[in-house]
């Protein structure tokens, strides 16, 4: 019998925030001006003690339109549900959370869970050790942002490899114009090019041929009609990435594993389920030559600290899509003398406890 067959939980807490943002920050088309989301936080018998932030990509915009293609489920669904399940977590074997994860419908939750799970039981990595990939910054890029802001992430955030620039979002001539910018001040960097689904196949093919086929090293859901994506690489030999069509209850990765031209999958964990499901996917795409890289959902600083290490553990040769966290006006965990960080109560409002608080020992 191992030491962690003698782990019990021993006490549930739950918090839900709300941080502005400020700029505005893209999902897809949309814009959204600020994060909401909840943290779970888990101690366990022997005082260890880890927390999770849990934040579907969902609600409304800066329009009071509903989020679109993004998270299916919305954050009131995953508060019921944690607020249903908690109670008959006390006293439980910590091999519960990971059977929980499992079963969870909610792939924001499964996530969560897993996440969980692996914290308490030293599954992930506790340092970067590929420095070149998972250190290395992709900042995010987007035709509208002046010249002083895109030139201080260019120049000013270290080890740079790969940006980030949405397209399909403006205009084709200053959207090209603006590229050409991005080279012009950082001409060593390739280009990860994201269209959410915003060409047909004539404004991709156009758009694309207008810049040095050598630079990109995919594009993101290049077309509205995602049977015209390998088109694409047809006639360019430009290989597209897929992001939002693997939430797609439609999705079959089987399927999308064998078209010409998949270069990538942008994972976004948040979106996708648990450690488990997400290792499946990697392991399944790399078998078929297919890169993977881990991307934000718009996290706090919280869970963006978290998908590093998971990136670390996952898909160590790639660098993550993790550059959102400029815009948010204050931080959800803050940094302390201490070894570990604490969490930022003025962000932050309790929901609720369950069980008996011991001194903690913090594994985050």
């Amino acid at each position: 019998m191992s030491l962690l067959d003698h782990l019990t939980i021993s006490r549930c807490s739950l918090y839900q925030y709300q941080i502005e943002l400020t700029p505005y920050l893209p999902v897809g088309k949309q814009r959204i001006d600020c994060r909401k989301g909840l943290v779970l936080e888990i101690q366990l018998n022997n005082q260890q003690t880890a927390w999770v932030e849990i934040a579907p990509l969902s609600g409304l915009d800066i329009n009071s339109q509903v989020i679109s293609g993004f998270s299916q489920e919305s954050l009131a669904e995953v508060q019921w549900q944690l607020q249903h399940v908690l109670a008959n977590l006390i006293d439980q074997p910590l091999a519960i959370l990971n059977d929980m994860a499992q079963q969870m419908s909610l792939p924001s939750l499964a996530f969560a869970l897993s996440l969980l799970d692996a914290k308490l039981t030293h599954k992930l990595p506790i340092r970067i050790d590929n420095p070149h990939t998972q250190s290395a910054v992709v900042p995010l890029l987007y035709d509208g942002m002046s010249i002083e802001v895109m030139a201080q992430k260019l120049l000013t955030q270290g080890d740079i490899n790969s940006v980030k620039v949405k397209v399909a979002q403006t205009d084709m001539a200053s959207e090209i114009q603006f590229v050409y910018q991005i080279l012009a001040i950082a001409p060593h960097v390739t280009l990860r090019l994201d269209a959410n689904a915003g060409f047909s196949l004539e404004q991709a093919i156009d758009f694309l041929a207008c810049l040095p086929k050598h630079k990109i090293e995919y594009i993101e859901e290049p077309c509205i009609n995602p049977n015209d994506n390998r088109q694409i690489y047809r006639q360019l030999g430009i290989k597209y990435a897929l992001d939002e069509s693997l939430n797609s209850p439609q999705f079959d990765l089987d399927v999308a594993l064998q078209q010409p031209g998949l270069g990538a999958l942008i994972i976004k964990p948040m979106l996708l389920g648990s450690l488990e499901k997400l290792q499946n996917m990697i392991s399944q795409a790399h078998l078929e030559g297919v890169r993977c890289i881990l991307s934000s959902s718009l996290e706090a600083n919280m869970g963006i600290n978290d998908l590093r290490l998971v990136s670390q553990a996952l898909t160590p040769d790639e660098s993550p899509g993790l550059d959102t966290l400029s815009a948010f006006t204050q931080p959800l965990l803050l940094a302390t003398s201490e070894l570990s960080p604490q969490l930022n109560e003025q962000v932050l409002e309790p929901l609720m406890h369950i069980g008996q608080a011991r001194d903690s020992n913090k594994v985050n």
